[in-house]
């Protein structure tokens, strides 16, 4: 059995209870898919070059849309990562995403699904990085894996230490503003990672599109955990 199918059998069981990451009322509350790749001919580099203009953009289209949410992402190859030379390299840029993002106003509560204790946490402030991180690590019976929340605002960092407790259902972090979240429009990016491979509040969201089979392996789509409350 493989890790995600053991995921998925271990979801299934009634017993295991799923919170939600952010404030979602399914009966009320809209999502906009947003489609961040290049084939999105409305993000020229002029939205993309300026943190304000791309955050009016989505604001826009999420107003537009009367969706209180914007989603998506997750093994989406996007134009959007040529804006930080961060994501650049020598041979191959990266620009594959490996989370999965929730748009919305900046300080829109975050909170924790599952039991978990704090793996690490850490300020990654490139331009273009998480900015503020959290990463928990959570047990589910006998499977062990991560969730990492990119894009929080500062005082989310505030107080904690490795390995203390954070229950389910805590809120225990917003959304970022531009100076706190790596300088991108206000979103949490939601990934999930068996193996840290070593990386200690820190881990990447982006890869390479050549090392795509390795990293979605050990990443799966978080619409795992999003199916049970979205």
């Amino acid at each position: 059995m493989t890790p995600v199918q053991k995921f998925e059998q271990y979801l299934a069981d009634p017993a295991i209870k799923i919170s939600p990451v952010v404030d979602y009322d399914k009966e009320n509350d809209k999502l906009f898919a947003f489609d961040l790749t290049s084939n999105n001919t409305e993000l020229t580099p002029q939205v993309l070059s300026d943190t304000d203009v791309f955050s009016r953009w989505i604001s826009d289209k999420l107003a537009e849309k009367n969706c209180k949410y914007g989603i998506g992402g997750y093994n989406e190859h996007r134009t959007i990562y040529s804006r930080s030379t961060y994501f650049d390299g020598d041979e191959e840029p990266r620009r594959l995403h490996l989370g999965l993002d929730i748009w919305g106003i900046a300080g829109t509560p975050v909170y924790n699904f599952f039991d978990a204790e704090v793996h690490g946490f850490q300020f990654n402030d490139h331009f273009g990085d998480y900015g503020s991180t959290i990463i928990l690590k959570y047990t589910i019976k006998d499977l062990v894996f991560y969730g990492l929340f990119g894009h929080l605002d500062l005082a989310a960092l505030e107080g904690l230490s490795r390995g203390m407790l954070i229950p389910s259902g805590r809120h225990f972090a917003n959304f970022g503003n531009k100076e706190e979240n790596g300088y991108w429009p206000p979103h949490l990016h939601f990934q999930l990672i068996f193996n840290m491979q070593g990386k200690v509040g820190d881990y990447p969201g982006v890869c390479k599109y050549s090392e795509r089979a390795a990293y979605l392996s050990n990443c799966p789509d978080p619409k795992i955990i999003l199916k049970h409350t979205f």
